[in-house]
């Protein structure tokens, strides 16, 4: 039986500098029609498993194949892969600067955006697909969505939304060792419905408008308790590595792939099935990957909460929580904020968030309070070179408007395909 001894190597880290500490980013898109809107999945002519042939053809790439069906590339700075859904997702190496991340991502998208464009198509950076349901397409052709799918069918009443309806903007930050770690975790769980709500993109919702808020966040709080959500365990006083290996121990990782293949685990807990002088660590890295918290520990802490948006806003989210993250005493002024905060508290915000978006209060706040005063932390600790990535944020806080407001705006006053157009990455 595996133990909390042999997970604490995984969750440790090598003892690292504030010098040292990096940040990094994985960008996910729809690939859409220019006419019709509807989003292209990865099967057939001109989805997007044809186009990641294209660009893997255009330099020398590591591929990841699996059955004949390519997944992904790999270069030296990024990597490409696809989700369930054909959801095209750029994933960044971790950097130290900003300026680093966004000269790989803009090199990218001038040099292989041209694939999308030549089939009348463009990709787009929004929460949930703007003219497509979930029930029109199957899932990408990768052996572990098929599991998943098949296992979420008797969980959440939301998690095949999750699989095939989603797409966001995730960032990764490092951790110097235990107390960092759980202060850091803390604070960005506290922030969670925060975050949520101000980088809110999602106006439609299986092709119809929303008349409510954040459904990102309760996409997550219907697609399995057990592995998704808010951690509840970073509310306690003594949270640590243990708490959190706990956590993974007690959760079944869905499938495994050991000599016999790869193979339903039949709901058995991680704990009762791998044992780790035999299985390796690859199955560890599988049992951390394969739980989806708001805030994800692997040798790195993942904030999941932000919707998909459109450079340069999704560069504005990259430096704000790199602000928050790093930048001297901004973790310690949030935790003091939020002290004596429980979960009770928080969960009550989600519902408020539901019903009116920024204008919810949480703590003792509106959420647009809590965007001004995390505008503040940021603009006041970021370097003279960085802080220009913070005007789109900016933007937010002062006219009070979330991206799925100023999305509702356009729609609206114009069309659909209006709207849909200021969410095209264009650079």
């Amino acid at each position: 039986m595996l133990k909390l001894k042999d997970l604490f190597f995984i969750l440790k880290v090598e003892k690292k500098k504030k010098k040292d500490l990096c940040i990094g980013v994985e960008f996910e898109h729809f690939a859409i029609d220019n006419e019709s809107l509807e989003t292209k999945t990865y099967h057939g002519k001109d989805g997007v498993g044809e186009s990641l042939e294209e660009i893997g053809k255009m330099d020398s790439f590591m591929r990841f194949e699996n059955d004949g069906y390519l997944l992904g590339l790999t270069a030296d700075d990024f990597e490409i892969s696809t989700e369930p859904a054909g959801q095209f997702e750029i994933s960044i190496s971790k950097k130290k600067s900003i300026k680093d991340l966004e000269k790989i991502y803009l090199d990218f998208m001038r040099k292989y955006l041209k694939v999308f464009k030549d089939k009348n198509q463009s990709l787009v950076a929004m929460g949930y697909h703007p003219n497509t349901s979930i029930n029109d397409f199957k899932i990408s052709p990768k052996k572990r969505y098929e599991f998943m799918f098949n296992y979420f069918k008797d969980k959440g009443t939301m998690a095949h939304n999750m699989m095939k309806g989603t797409s966001s903007v995730q960032v990764t930050i490092d951790y110097l060792n235990e107390k960092d770690f759980v202060n850091k975790y803390k604070a960005f769980t506290y922030l969670s419905p925060i975050l949520y709500a101000l980088f809110d993109n999602s106006y439609i919702f299986e092709k119809k408008p929303l008349e409510t808020y954040a459904i990102r966040q309760e996409i997550w709080e219907n697609t399995d308790l057990a592995r998704s959500g808010v951690l509840e365990e970073a509310f306690l006083e003594d949270f640590s590595y243990e708490k959190y290996a706990e956590y993974i121990l007690n959760n079944n990782t869905i499938f495994i792939d050991d000599e016999m293949g790869l193979r339903s685990t039949e709901n058995k807990l991680f704990k009762e099935i791998f044992d780790p002088e035999k299985e390796g660590t690859s199955d560890i890295f599988h049992a951390i990957s394969i739980v989806f918290p708001d805030v994800r520990l692997k040798r790195y802490i993942e904030i999941r909460m932000m919707d998909a948006v459109p450079y340069p806003l999704n560069f504005s989210i990259v430096t704000l929580i790199k602000a928050l993250a790093y930048k001297s005493g901004n973790i310690e002024k949030i935790l003091k904020e939020f002290k004596g905060v429980k979960f009770s508290d928080l969960d009550k915000a989600r519902g408020e968030i539901r019903k009116k978006g920024i204008n919810a209060k949480y703590y003792g706040k509106t959420i647009l309070e809590w965007g001004k005063f995390l505008y503040d932390l940021a603009e006041n600790s970021l370097d003279e070179d960085e802080k220009p990535y913070l005007k789109e944020f900016k933007k937010i806080i002062d006219e009070g408007k979330s991206p799925r407001e100023k999305f509702k705006e356009i729609y609206e006053e114009k069309s659909l395909k209006d709207a849909v157009e200021s969410e095209k990455i264009n650079v």
